[in-house]
C-alpha cells in the first residue's frame, strides 16, 4: 500500500489542548495539513493556534490549525463539529480520536458514576462521533480513522478498572468497524501508548489526589505524536509503543497468571 500523504489532509484532532493531542495538532500542521482542533479548554486551544501561527510565519507552512472548543460528550457539540466540518471542508479525511480521561483506585470503592463518565468519554463520545463523521469520511481523500487507545487495552492492571473497560471497548469496537468499513476503503487505526509524560494525571475523574499510578515504560507526547504520524503515513492497523508497554502485553499473554500475581501485590 502506498504512503499516506499529510499535506493538504483535512484532518479533526480531538482532546488537542495538551499532551497528545497538542502534539498531533501541531506535527500534523507543520507537515501541511489543514487541522481542527478541539478541545473543552479554548484559552488552551487558542495558545496552541497562536504557537503553530507563528511557526507558519517563520516556515512558510501551507498547513493550518483551526479551533473550536466544546465537549464532545455533548451531543449537540458534536453536531456542531460535524457542521464545521461539512461547511468549511466539504468532506473529511481523517478523524483522530484522542479525547479522554482516566481514574485511579479500587472498583469496590468507587460507585457507578466513575465508570460512566470515564466511558462516556473514552469511549460512547468518540463512537458517536465517528458515527456522525462517517459521511464526511465518505468524501474524503483516503479517509481513516485514528483511535488513541492505550497499552491498558490489552492488558488490564488493578487500580483501573474504569480505564480498563474503556479502552479494552474501544479496541473491539475498532477491530469491528475495521471489517464493517474495509469495502468502503476507510481505514481503522489504533495507537496503544503506555504511561505519557503530559496533563493526563492532573485530570484524573472521581479520583483522590494521593492516589499514584504505576507505570509501564513512559515517552514523551511529541514522540508519542511522531509515532502516530508514522502509523497514519503507513496505514500500520495498531502500534504498541513503549517497551515497558510491550514488555506488559507480552507477558499478559505468556504468562498471564504469573503476572496477575505481580500485580495484585
Amino acid at each position: 500500500m502506498p504512503l499516506r500523504k499529510i499535506d493538504g489532509l483535512r484532518i479533526a484532532v480531538t482532546g488537542a489542548s495538551s499532551g497528545i493531542g497538542r502534539e498531533l495538532a501541531l506535527q500534523l500542521a507543520a507537515r501541511g495539513a489543514q487541522v481542527l482542533a478541539t478541545a473543552r479548554r479554548e484559552a488552551k486551544l487558542a495558545e496552541l493556534a497562536e504557537q503553530f501561527a507563528e511557526h507558519a510565519r517563520s516556515r512558510a507552512s501551507t498547513g493550518r490549525i483551526q479551533i473550536l472548543a466544546g465537549d464532545i460528550t455533548d451531543a449537540g457539540f458534536r453536531n456542531v463539529l460535524v457542521e464545521w466540518c461539512e461547511d468549511h471542508w466539504h468532506g473529511l479525511d481523517v478523524l483522530i480520536n484522542n479525547a479522554g480521561a482516566g481514574a485511579i483506585g479500587r472498583f469496590t470503592d468507587a460507585d457507578s458514576n466513575r465508570m460512566r463518565k470515564v466511558m462516556e468519554l473514552d469511549f460512547f463520545a468518540r463512537v458517536e462521533l465517528t458515527r456522525s463523521m462517517l459521511p464526511l469520511l465518505r468524501k474524503g481523500r483516503r479517509p481513516a480513522i485514528m483511535n488513541i487507545g492505550s497499552v491498558l487495552s490489552h492488558r488490564a492492571v488493578p487500580l483501573k478498572s474504569e480505564y480498563c473497560a474503556a479502552k479494552f471497548a474501544l479496541r473491539g469496537w475498532s477491530e469491528a468497524l475495521r471489517c464493517e468499513l474495509a469495502r468502503e476503503k476507510i481505514e481503522v487505526l489504533q495507537i496503544s501508548p503506555s504511561t505519557t509524560r503530559s496533563e493526563f494525571f492532573e485530570s484524573m475523574i472521581d479520583t483522590d489526589q494521593n492516589q499514584k499510578s504505576r507505570s509501564f515504560g513512559s515517552m514523551t507526547t511529541k514522540k508519542v505524536a511522531l509515532i502516530a504520524i508514522v502509523g497514519l503515513v503507513k496505514s500500520r492497523r495498531e502500534i504498541i509503543l513503549s517497551l515497558g508497554g510491550k514488555s506488559l502485553v507480552w507477558a499478559g499473554r505468556i504468562f498471564p497468571s504469573l503476572l496477575d500475581r505481580i500485580l495484585s501485590r
